[in-house]
């Protein structure tokens, strides 16, 4: 099964700040019910430079690839060159922590316990 849970995803987080990551810091895991009551765990990632929040799953439950999952807004983002560069910056940081999760994924042998 591809859930991990949240001791696990705490522990890939930490490993992945650990590298030194750019933003690493605005990443965390939180607490996601899964079916039957299961801790399947989810990294959510704030963006500094937009009010959106974006999830880090995997992309259905049995699967080893991840995705990211940007929260709906109700009202348009207008930035200026220096933000937009500002917000590539984030959503690159995102790319690259969604792919080390799936890294990680691929290469888990373990079994989690929910």
């Amino acid at each position: 099964m591809a859930f991990r849970n949240r001791e696990t995803l705490e522990s890939w987080l930490a490993e992945y700040r650990a590298q030194g990551k750019p933003m690493a810091d605005a990443a965390r895991v939180t607490v996601q019910d899964g079916d039957g009551g299961a801790n399947t765990g989810l990294v959510v990632f704030q963006l500094g430079h937009a009010p959106t929040g974006v999830f880090i799953q995997p992309a259905t439950p049995d699967a080893t690839a991840w995705v990211a999952t940007m929260e709906p807004r109700e009202e348009n983002l207008v930035l200026d060159a220096s933000g937009v560069l500002q917000l590539s910056a984030e959503l690159a940081a995102v790319s690259e922590l969604c792919a080390f999760l799936e890294a990680k994924s691929l290469a888990y042998q373990g079994t989690d316990v929910a």
